[in-house]
């Protein structure tokens, strides 16, 4: 499965507590472990949290991190056992990660690339074609790459809904709107396997279904303008969408919200629908906003 980078330095902090044998009131920083990971301090930040939350890890009054009794019992519990995190999934959400953070400039070379994140040829090859064919960096001539432009503020990100909110809504309403139902009830049953598997699928795997959802109903409209729109807007919104925490609960919550929509247009209610999709989208950028801010 996917995992985006604090999902993979949660398996690997429990790794390196099972492995390494440490005991109850060990304490973590996170300095020390970005440093050991590679990886900035807000990926970090974000694993630590959700350790705390399972209960493996303690928080003290200073503000401290360190190994509950609980997290203690890893080193009988087989964690080590587990499988090693993907290299090409580490190095993608390490990259997507830096950028976010401005820790990487406009233009890098694949020996850049390769001397920081430590990873062969081959591997690098792979998770630059994947940056690419989602839109994010571009090759230049030679063995040169750029980062096209994305959102990288709470304030750009809220504005990127709003415009959402009014060319999806008018889309439905286009004269030109014509409905593609292979392509909707397709849709539908990508919703309704997220909705069946939502304990299991990643971040990506939602944006994924999601946007080919949007980009779909934007496409029955009939208007360039409004397809390509949205497209280049996704593609902008990506690594945020990758940054921001990821709640299953309302993601669940958004699956159920689309397929509501899809049915609203297999039974030809336009109208209805285009309300719905002011209001699925309102919610969600304030939900999705809040977290991003938090």
């Amino acid at each position: 499965m996917v995992r985006r980078i604090a999902d993979t330095l949660v398996l690997q902090i429990k790794q390196m507590i099972a492995a390494e044998g440490l005991a109850a009131g060990t304490r973590l920083s996170e300095r020390g472990l970005a440093e050991r990971f590679r990886v900035s301090r807000t990926p970090v930040r974000e694993a630590i949290q959700r350790l705390v939350r399972e209960g493996l890890l303690a928080t003290s009054e200073d503000g401290a991190h360190s190994i509950s009794s609980a997290g203690a019992l890893l080193v009988q519990s087989g964690e080590k056992q587990l499988a090693p995190p993907d290299p090409l999934e580490q190095a993608y959400f390490a990259i997507a990660e830096d950028r976010l953070a401005g820790q990487l400039p406009e233009r890098v070379t694949e020996n850049e690339f390769a001397r920081r994140y430590d990873i062969s040829r081959a591997q690098l090859a792979a998770v630059l074609r994947r940056m690419a064919q989602e839109g994010w960096i571009e090759r230049l001539p030679g063995h040169g790459w750029r980062f096209t432009p994305i959102l990288t503020s709470a304030a750009t990100y809220d504005q990127g809904y709003r415009f959402r909110i009014l060319i999806e809504a008018a889309g439905i309403l286009e004269p030109t709107f014509s409905l593609n139902r292979t392509a909707l009830e397709r849709c539908e049953q990508q919703q309704r396997m997220l909705l069946e598997r939502i304990n299991e699928v990643s971040a990506v795997d939602i944006f994924n279904a999601n946007t080919q959802l949007h980009e779909a109903i934007a496409e029955c409209s009939g208007n360039v303008f409004f397809i390509d729109s949205l497209k280049r807007l996704n593609s902008l919104r990506r690594l945020m969408e990758y940054r921001k925490t990821f709640n299953r609960e309302a993601s669940a919550r958004r699956c159920r919200e689309h397929l509501s929509l899809i049915e609203l247009l297999l039974t030809g209610q336009q109208e209805a629908a285009a309300d719905f999709i002011r209001l699925h989208l309102r919610d969600a950028a304030r939900e999705k906003s809040a977290r991003i801010d938090g």
